[in-house]
């Protein structure tokens, strides 16, 4: 333990310390000014604003606005612009670049294939299109002075009847590029369970998948998720603390699902400001993340959609260290614990965690041993030449 790792972190060493995203979606972190160039370019005359700035802004109120219909309808502007070869490129490139600029040295990015379909593209031709784009966007973080890696999750929507078939596809790109699959969409009226056959399919390949739950319907949704349909990780996952009581003694009891969420390491994929604009938290120092850091259940910080959200990596782990006091060393543990989590092989990602994520926090945290040094004056300076 050293001094440094007891202090809260500045924004700055948040920004330069190595992140890991498990949870973003592709369609909910287009950059503004490439929303309002792509709608000229293929003559989508629907966007609300025209001016980037003010669009970006109208992306954030709207999703604050407490509207699920306003809310729905940010991903519809988003949607439509990405519906060609070109912008899928360039989309999942810009998305790389960013999130490389924000530190994050490990990503999982997913998207709906199903989804970029109304121009004539094939579900395989999309999924071409966004692996070049990272491999792209990857390339140009390096040149940048950054390194990122990007792997893609195939979504499938919970209200439509094709997740077998994205299933079979994200089974097909899974040594190139893609790393897992997700389903998404409405958790009430849409339990996982519809799409058995999916999730069936991919343990018999051995593949890797994630289930969005436990955001909007509750314990159901992520006993569902769980228990029948056997997911590696939880999309949120937040509603667990509903199994969690806290008595006025500050003693603690755990339902059955949570310890056995807590007890198999299942990773929680946590998004606290998105979490905030749908009613699953109050505000960031009332978040159950608090809470479930504390009873050490696999926690990971996610941004969900960095558009809409008005977010970024940096931006989660400022409102955490703000709310909890959160220092580096929570911050590596967060990390780690998502590296652990992603679905790419066991020693890539033991790789990841030796070589890149520790040594980075190593150097943040040692950086206070230097800091009396940059304002010493050297020996044989002008100053001790003075005094001689």
């Amino acid at each position: 333990m050293t001094s440094e790792s007891i202090t809260q972190p500045t924004p700055e060493q948040i920004r330069r310390a190595p992140k890991v995203l498990l949870h973003d979606h592709l369609d909910g972190g287009l950059r503004p000014a490439t929303i309002v160039e792509l709608a000229g370019q293929t003559g989508y005359d629907k966007l609300p604003e025209t001016d980037p700035d003010r669009l970006g802004v109208w992306f954030r109120e709207a999703a604050d606005s407490g509207s699920l219909e306003r809310y729905l309808e940010t991903f519809a502007h988003t949607c439509a612009v990405m519906q060609t070869r070109d912008a899928l490129v360039r989309v999942a490139a810009e998305c790389a670049e960013d999130l490389a600029e924000d530190g994050v040295v490990y990503a999982e990015v997913r998207y709906a294939p199903e989804q970029h379909l109304e121009a004539g593209l094939t579900l395989e031709e999309v999924v071409e299109a966004v692996n070049e784009g990272f491999r792209e966007g990857e390339r140009r973080a390096r040149a940048n002075g950054h390194r990122i890696r990007v792997g893609a999750l195939l979504t499938a929507m919970r209200h439509a009847a094709r997740a077998l078939e994205i299933a079979e596809l994200a089974n097909r790109y899974r040594d190139s590029g893609v790393v897992g699959f997700d389903i998404a969409g409405a958790e009430a009226g849409f339990p996982p369970t519809r799409h058995l056959d999916a999730f069936e399919y991919l343990k018999r390949e051995n593949n890797h998948f994630t289930i969005h739950a436990g955001e909007a319907f509750g314990l159901p949704s992520i006993w569902q998720a769980l228990q029948w349909c056997g997911a590696d990780r939880l999309g949120h996952g937040v509603r667990i603390s509903d199994d969690i009581e806290t008595a006025e003694d500050g003693t603690v009891r755990l339902g059955r699902l949570a310890s056995y969420v807590r007890d198999k390491r299942i990773p929680l994929e946590m998004c606290p400001t998105s979490n905030l604009q749908t009613g699953a938290a109050t505000s960031y120092e009332e978040h159950p993340i608090g809470l479930l850091r504390k009873l050490h259940f696999r926690l990971t910080v996610n941004t969900d959609n960095r558009l809409m959200s008005g977010t970024s990596m940096s931006r989660e782990f400022e409102h955490l260290v703000k709310a909890f006091g959160y220092t580096l060393d929570d911050m590596q543990w967060f990390t780690v614990n998502a590296m652990k989590s992603s679905f790419i092989p066991f020693d890539e990602r033991l790789a990841m965690i030796n070589d890149v994520i520790k040594p980075g926090y190593a150097e943040l945290k040692s950086q206070w041993l230097f800091r009396q040094t940059a304002t010493t004056p050297a020996a044989g300076s002008s100053a001790d030449k003075e005094q001689g």
